[in-house]
């Protein structure tokens, strides 16, 4: 940028100089053309005396030379300088050709015009006009040696600041690289704080966000591992007990052993429907999603029901149904016979004697929407939030004693969630609770 500057400044000093000299050269020519035919040596004091009477001022020399290029007047006696051009740009002058000539050297400007003096159509000599212009000079020397004293301060000063800006990033990736050094091994709660509003400060906050899920799910894991192994232990530990108790004890009746062996029946079933229901989660986690079809809502209801009707019926229930044809969502059957049963299962399970359970599936602006009312108890507002977490139990005892693992709703929302649904829940006014499930409806 400084070069740059420096030339069209330099050229802009030559162009003005460079017309004002060629005024002058043309000026001089004309009048020594109407004053001579021709220049012989033996007219010095006659070119003298006209240039004497021309008024030419603001040039530093004048030389007048004849068609040989001798010279016939010299303003200043300096026609033997070294800076005086070649006698090869006299001849060009000689062919009719201007001749320009710039120079800025030891800190001053110089523009040579040489002009060929014309009379009658026959050249006759040539004029050659100098100027040197030692202030603009000194003034552009200067220039140049404050933009070079700017450009070095600016280079410094960049020089700085870029190291400033690398030490700078750096010490942050390193803080980010220690981080992840540190998460590797397990410490999730590590977080690292990286100031200011730039790129790397929102990757630290993407990575302290990240470390939180992290965390978060990790004691997810670690709790479901806990629970599951808990589930799982306790009717191995009942099953263990009853059978050594047959085993160890000779005399027990037969009325005693086949208590005790349907006890173990109800314990393997309990433990068979536990693993099996962990099986579920363990394919919904993994994304594991069998081929798609066009699920009809309305017999899939109907299906399941079939089987769960017994079921309320010992337990004194009553099940009512409200199903809308033509509501077909795009899952799989197993899907959606695992979304009804648990549901419906649930609202048996965990209901009043003589209640009800309500199955209605209706249409609604493109939406699929299935409701499973019951007449149960409820849940307390402050467990809403949690019911479809894994493994959780508002009342443990009743569940329990209800043959529920806590896993049932959890395997609904991960399936709602697999197929882009969304569910809901909340208490009933009249008692009981609501768990609306809705599924975009497949129009293909």
């Amino acid at each position: 940028m400084n070069t740059y500057f420096l030339w069209v400044s330099r050229d802009m000093i030559f162009s003005s100089k460079q017309l004002f000299i060629q005024v002058q050269a043309q000026f001089i020519a004309s009048h020594l053309e109407e004053a001579f035919d021709s220049f012989s040596v033996y007219e010095l004091d006659r070119v003298s005396a006209v240039m004497s009477q021309l008024d030419v001022a603001g040039v530093t020399n004048i030389v007048v030379t004849d068609s040989n290029g001798a010279i016939v007047y010299d303003s200043t006696n300096r026609a033997q300088h070294e800076d005086f051009p070649a006698y090869g740009y006299f001849r060009r002058a000689m062919d009719g050709w201007y001749v320009i000539l710039h120079q800025f050297d030891e800190g001053s400007f110089a523009v040579s015009v040489i002009t060929p003096v014309v009379s009658r159509g026959t050249t006759i000599g040539a004029v050659y006009v100098r100027d040197e212009d030692p202030e603009q000079g000194a003034v552009m020397l200067e220039m140049q040696v404050t933009l070079r004293n700017i450009s070095i301060g600016v280079a410094l000063f960049s020089v700085v600041m870029v190291a400033l800006i690398v030490w700078s990033l750096m010490r942050r990736v390193k803080l980010i690289v220690e981080a992840i050094k540190q998460v590797r091994e397990g410490q999730y709660s590590y977080h690292i704080e990286i100031q200011g509003n730039d790129e790397m400060a929102l990757l630290g906050d993407e990575f302290n966000s990240l470390t939180e899920r992290l965390r978060e799910t990790e004691e997810v894991r670690r709790r479901f591992v806990a629970d599951a192994s808990h589930e799982l232990k306790t009717p191995l530990a009942s099953i263990r007990l009853l059978s050594d108790s047959i085993l160890q004890n000779e005399d027990i009746e037969r009325e005693t052993v086949k208590e005790f062996v349907s006890d173990i029946g109800m314990e393997a079933e309990r433990l068979s429907r536990t693993t099996g229901k962990l099986m579920t989660l363990t394919r919904l986690d993994s994304d594991i999603v069998d081929e798609l079809t066009n699920v009809d809502m309305a017999e899939a209801v109907e299906a399941t029901l079939r089987m769960l009707r017994p079921l309320a019926e010992n337990r004194g229930l009553t099940l009512t149904t409200d199903l809308r044809e033509g509501c077909f969502v795009h899952a799989t059957d197993d899907a959606m016979h695992q979304v009804v049963y648990n549901l419906v299962e649930n609202a048996i399970k965990y209901n009043k004697p003589g209640g009800s359970v309500a199955v209605r599936l209706k249409c609604e602006d493109s939406t699929v929407i299935l409701t499973v009312d019951d007449t149960g108890v409820g849940v307390p507002e402050e467990d809403l939030p949690y019911i479809f977490d894994r493994f959780y139990r508002v009342d443990k005892a009743r569940s329990r004693e209800a043959g529920g693992s806590g896993l049932g709703l959890a395997i609904v929302l991960d399936t709602v969630r697999e197929f882009h649904g969304k569910i809901t829940a909340h208490n009933r006014v009249g008692g009981g609770i609501r768990i609306q499930v809705s599924f975009g409806l497949f129009e293909g």
